[in-house]
């Protein structure tokens, strides 16, 4: 299938690892798989490199120049050493490249390394697609504006490692101070953290305000708010390391699912966790898993759907059979951080694993094929009334409808940051449509942007995926001035984006979602409306 090799291009390498069995890589000591705090010194006649740096760049240089001149002048043929040693790596690491991509295909799993030890070699779901064919002048402009970005963030991080106050030894004045900050973000960044837990929390400009480091940042003042990095031992290295992967390996040339996603989606779900009904009951454990699931729910998702890597045969979907492709590749890949970065290393083996397996739990409840699954059982708790939350089993299904809540609960923010979002969703799919049409593949429900206006798939997501799981989560709280907020606004966004509608072309689509039937109707027969379901379910499998 040359579409398919031009699609996903020959580099096919994958950052997540499975539960069983690892991945022992066979670089030396020195490879940069290993990373810069793995590398050992290097030394050069006994002296530390860095004696050797201006030699070192002065032979760097003349070798570029002669890369440069090689190309232009009469001596072209006369290569230099270095050139040829450069150019021969290049072939030895194309090859390797190819050799572990045949492998992982051929095996269909990731090869076990010394003694059974998982070694979490972090590779990822892209490229999507051969940057090559794609290659446009608007595309290189974004690619310089990532580099720009992260090169920002990585300055910010490192400003973050060197002038924190927990790291530098300062004792806080207050137990609840805001510590783990930088004293770049204490300002603005501090006192919009300590409104964290209010619902109309403007991510967004929080991202701003922290050079991009939303997530980690948000991450690390809550978990000193619930005191975990001192009841569980956490070391403060660590964690910071874990979290950068984390927020790192969100891809932000997503419109959607990309880094401040993940930072609203913990926002929200702190939300959750303070809940009256829920909060006297959950332990350390509950609120770190918690916090951890929504971090990294989304973590390396590549912008398109499970449909589209299913009909394009991804290496994705054929290793994971078909089935919840992308939330088990969350999953994965948040165990091969965890594990790279150590940060469980302390704990027993039996209890890493079990906080690895209850977050898989976690993560792998946000499928949103399994919705009815979820939606039926819950009513059936809450019609029966026999949840206990005193049981670890009870806690964690509670847990995994708040994740749910949380990754769909745009609708139900004000209108302006609800807006925000949906507009970002919907370009994701049209981005997703438009690839689809470049491939001259069938473009997925939902991702036509000449026929699905934003409007139409708002109300259709609303009516079929948020409404009846938010009345269902109401009812649980019994219920919370949060819960009824959140309605409240849910019905207000519903309502603008219905007379958005009317200024729109109607479509195909819109005819679809012109059901009169009630909430209340609906919401004892849900598949009454299966078909309307099963196109957002299909759309929505992100």
């Amino acid at each position: 299938m040359p579409v398919l090799e031009g699609l996903w291009g020959p580099d096919l390498r994958m950052r997540d690892t499975g539960l069983d069995v690892g991945v022992c890589p066979e670089e030396p000591p020195d490879s940069p798989v290993w990373g810069p705090l793995r590398t050992p010194p290097v030394t050069c006649g006994g002296l530390s490199l860095a004696l050797e740096l201006p030699a070192l760049i002065r032979q760097l240089r003349a070798a570029w120049r002669a890369r440069k001149g090689g190309s232009q002048g009469p001596e072209r043929n006369q290569a230099s050493p270095w050139v040829e040693s450069g150019k021969e790596q290049e072939e030895e690491i194309k090859l390797d490249t190819e050799n572990r991509s045949a492998r992982v295909e051929a095996d269909g799993r990731l090869n076990t390394g010394h003694a059974g030890v998982l070694l979490a070699e972090r590779r990822g779901s892209y490229p999507l697609i051969d940057l090559r064919i794609l290659k446009t002048s608007a595309q290189q402009g974004e690619v310089e504006t990532v580099t720009r970005r992260k090169v920002k963030r990585l300055l910010s991080f490192q400003r973050y490692c060197h002038a924190s106050r927990l790291l530098r030894g300062l004792v806080p004045h207050t137990p609840r101070s805001l510590h783990l900050l930088d004293d770049d973000y204490l300002g603005q960044a501090a006192h919009m953290l300590s409104k964290v837990g209010t619902w109309n929390f403007d991510i967004f400009l929080f991202d701003r305000l922290t050079n991009g480091n939303s997530l980690v940042t948000l991450m690390c003042h809550l978990f000193n708010v619930y005191d975990l990095i001192h009841h569980f031992q956490l070391d403060m290295v660590k964690l910071n390391r874990f979290l950068g992967m984390v927020q790192e390996d969100y891809h932000s040339q997503n419109p959607y699912h990309n880094a401040v996603h993940a930072a609203d989606v913990t926002q929200a779900m702190y939300c959750y966790l303070r809940e009256p009904k829920l909060a006297e009951h959950l332990s350390p454990l509950d609120i770190f898993l918690g916090l951890m699931a929504a971090a990294a729910h989304d973590v390396d998702h590549p912008g398109v759907n499970q449909p589209f890597l299913i009909k394009t045969r991804h290496h994705l979907a054929s290793l994971y059979q078909n089935t919840s492709v992308l939330e088990s590749h969350h999953w994965r890949s948040t165990v091969g951080m965890l594990r790279e970065s150590g940060l469980l290393s302390h704990l027993p083996a039996d209890m890493s694993r079990d906080i690895e397996q209850r977050l898989g739990s976690l993560i792998l409840a946000t499928d949103i094929n399994r919705q009815n699954e979820f939606l039926m059982t819950f009513r059936e708790h809450l019609d029966n009334q026999d949840l206990d939350l005193q049981l670890a089993s009870h806690r964690h299904f509670i847990l995994q409808i708040a994740l749910k809540c949380a990754d769909i609960c745009n609708p139900c923010r004000v209108w302006e940051l609800s807006r925000q979002w949906s507009e970002r969703v919907c370009e994701e799919f049209y981005r997703q449509g438009d690839l689809e049409k470049k491939f001259d593949l069938e473009i997925s429900p939902l991702c036509n942007q000449q026929s699905d206006s934003v409007p139409a798939i708002q109300i259709g997501f609303i009516s079929y995926i948020v409404e009846p799981l938010f009345e269902e989560w109401h009812r649980f709280t019994e219920p919370s001035l949060l819960s009824q907020t959140m309605l409240d606004h849910l019905h207000k966004n519903k309502a603008n984006w219905s007379s958005l509608r009317c200024a729109h072309t109607p479509s195909d689509v819109d005819a679809c979602f012109c059901d009169s039937s009630s909430l209340a109707e609906r919401k004892r027969e849900p598949f009454l409306t299966k078909n309307n379901q099963f196109v957002f379910m299909q759309c929505y499998a992100v």
